[in-house]
């Protein structure tokens, strides 16, 4: 497969992939224009619903299963359904997502259905102690489940810094150690948290926390995590310096080690991806804005193949 966007009848981004039921899932966003002029708040970012696509394999056809969740039929949000995750347990599927509630604050909600493709029914509330943006779901080998989430500015981590939300909380000085990923264990019920959230460290290689004038390696948004080896990979994107890195750990819950980058900055502004296993192959899935001329916020989803080159150590190949 060429590097042609994997779907080009609607603006998709922020692809999260699985492999459910023997095909490959995409979660994505689903970007749409309403005029809405660029800030670093990323009101431009508007989307209203999440469509599900599937996949055969990995250079096949791609499937457009509808309109899986609306904002509409999520009773606590107001606008902004941004990335999303899925998971699965006993048969069931969740859809994690990210909305701002009533009040403009952003929190993470989940939504259920008995197959992958949806369609999913929201919960009434979302997640309690959950907030920001950008859920990653990650079921551990055990069987327990992890929540990563959390992205500054528009995601507005930087107002959490306390444990509380402040309107008028900033990111820490250049001299501070850089804001980290969130994480929690997940409740059996896949749909609440069964204990504190905290937050992760991403360590240089002398041990020392990454400091927020870092820009080319600290943590900005989109956590994804995944396990091989025995080592816990979490790759993220550094946000305004638009690389895709990654660090590793011997626990889910760090900390972790800031190893190298995956992805160099891509046409546009964001860079959020997912990385998965499928029939022996490591597929990472990401977005830039080629199919929109460059346009920031009306942006489509790629696919690359990746491979682990030794211990700790990640190599992008290329186009599938």
């Amino acid at each position: 497969m060429s590097e042609k966007p994997l779907i080009t009848h609607l603006f998709t981004a922020d692809p999260s992939a699985h492999a459910f039921e023997g095909k490959i899932y995409i979660y994505p966003s689903h970007d749409r224009d309403t005029g809405i002029p660029d800030n670093d708040l990323g009101d431009q970012y508007d989307m209203d619903d999440y469509h599900v696509f599937s996949m055969d394999r990995a250079d096949g056809a791609v499937t457009d299963h509808g309109v899986a969740l609306a904002l509409a039929d999520v009773p606590w949000a107001s606008k902004q359904l941004w990335a999303p995750d899925a998971a699965t347990r006993n048969g069931r599927y969740y859809l994690y997502f990210p909305a701002r509630d009533k009040q403009g604050v952003f929190r993470i909600g989940v939504a259920t259905s008995d197959r992958p493709q949806g369609p999913f029914k929201a919960e009434p509330e979302p997640i309690k102690g959950t907030y920001s943006i950008d859920p990653c779901s990650f079921m551990d080998d055990d069987g327990q489940g992890y929540l990563y989430f959390g992205g500054i500015w528009g995601g507005q981590l930087q107002k959490w810094r306390t444990g509380r939300f402040d309107p008028n909380g900033q990111e820490p000085s250049d001299g501070e150690p850089a804001i980290g990923p969130r994480v929690a264990k997940l409740g059996a019920d896949m749909k609440s948290l069964a204990g504190e959230v905290v937050e992760l460290k991403i360590l240089d290689e002398k041990g020392q926390p990454l400091l927020a004038k870092d820009h080319d390696r600290r943590y900005f948004e989109a956590p994804w995590v995944h396990k091989h080896g025995g080592l816990y990979y979490l790759s993220y994107s550094t946000g305004n310096t638009h690389y895709l890195v990654y660090a590793t750990s011997k626990n889910p819950l760090g900390p972790f080690t800031y190893r190298g980058r995956l992805l160099e900055p891509v046409v546009g502004w964001t860079t959020h991806h997912s990385i998965m296993e499928f029939k022996g192959r490591w597929l990472m899935f990401h977005h830039d804005s080629s199919l929109s001329g460059g346009v920031s916020h009306l942006r489509c989803v790629k696919l690359k193949e990746i491979v682990h080159d030794g211990p700790g150590k990640l190599r992008v190949v290329g186009p599938v």
